[in-house]
């Protein structure tokens, strides 16, 4: 394609800005897919082929008599009339009722208090909340456990240095509480940081207009900060709802402290792991992960959906 061409004042001719060519679109449309390729690749590899494996496995069954036999629907049949998962999934589903309100709650006010300038030392206050998200959740759950002993653990030496009675964090309970409280003081922080920055998007020429109108902090964060975090709260909630329904570690790990209280089928995602790797039942496992997946899937379509019902008039 030529160069268009424009007549200057003193009779000179200049070349015109000059139109891509057609090679260079078509490298453009190439490229792309090369860059997405090496995501596809992992993601196909990482990800759909284990699923689909899980998936070929829940259909089969290991019997004494005949080696692996092909049952179909039969285990999510069992699945689903399991007293030890379904047990599991509602004592998860509480777990999310109880926790996840409490820990939003504090991210948001601490990512609100953070935005307000009001605190000095935000810098160190904003560190010190995100760190225990730092620390792994194996490392908290030991940490948690060594203070919520009732022989050795500081909570029962104060008790007894007071002449109280000795809490028992552990009993049954108290240990979904204690549970949630290891969990909220994991994740507040990483919560907090996804608030904190969603509210540093919000353009000061809203607060200038509401502060000329009269507006004082308390109605600025209710009218003009707590709609702007709509999608962050939202996310933070799908958030939530995931890693909820698949609470793991900490059970785990508070079971070898309190093994009468936390079974191997306390939670489903920890049933399914004893299945697994415990009683060697990797068929009937692979039938309970996919349950449970079905059941997240449910769960943040419900709170999607919910959200989107809100947000129309």
């Amino acid at each position: 394609m030529t160069a268009t061409t424009t007549a200057s004042p003193k009779g000179r001719r200049r070349d015109g800005p000059r139109r891509p060519g057609l090679g260079g679109a078509s490298r453009r449309r190439s490229a792309g897919p090369l860059f997405v390729a090496p995501f596809m690749v992992l993601f196909l590899l990482l990800f759909l082929a284990p699923l689909g494996y899980a998936a070929y496995l829940s259909l089969f069954q290991e019997r004494l008599i005949g080696g692996t036999a092909f049952v179909g629907l039969d285990n999510y049949t069992q699945a689903l009339t399991d007293p030890q998962f379904l047990h599991g999934v509602g004592r998860v589903a509480l777990f999310f009722v109880i926790q996840v309100p409490l820990m939003l709650l504090l991210a948001l006010l601490f990512a609100l208090a953070l935005d307000s300038g009001l605190l000095r030392l935000a810098r160190v206050i904003r560190l010190g909340i995100f760190v225990p998200y730092a620390v792994p959740s194996v490392v908290a759950s030991l940490m948690w456990g060594y203070l919520y002993g009732p022989d050795f653990g500081p909570f029962a030496q104060i008790a007894q240095k007071l002449s109280l009675p000795v809490p028992d964090f552990l009993s049954e309970g108290w240990m979904l509480g204690s549970l949630a409280n290891i969990v909220t003081w994991e994740f507040v922080g990483y919560n907090m940081i996804i608030l904190y920055a969603a509210l540093r998007t919000i353009p000061t020429e809203l607060y200038e207009a509401a502060a000329m109108d009269g507006a004082g902090a308390w109605r600025i964060a209710w009218s003009i900060k707590l709609p702007a975090l709509r999608p962050a709260l939202l996310l933070t909630l799908l958030f939530s709802v995931i890693g909820s329904f698949q609470l793991f570690n900490e059970p785990k790990l508070l079971m070898n402290i309190a093994p009468d209280v936390i079974t191997s089928s306390y939670t489903a995602n920890l049933y399914a792991y004893t299945l697994a790797f415990t009683g060697q039942q990797v068929n009937y496992a692979a039938t309970v992960s996919f349950l449970l997946g079905l059941v997240i899937v449910i769960a943040s379509y419900a709170v999607l959906l919910t959200a989107n019902r809100r947000r129309t008039p």
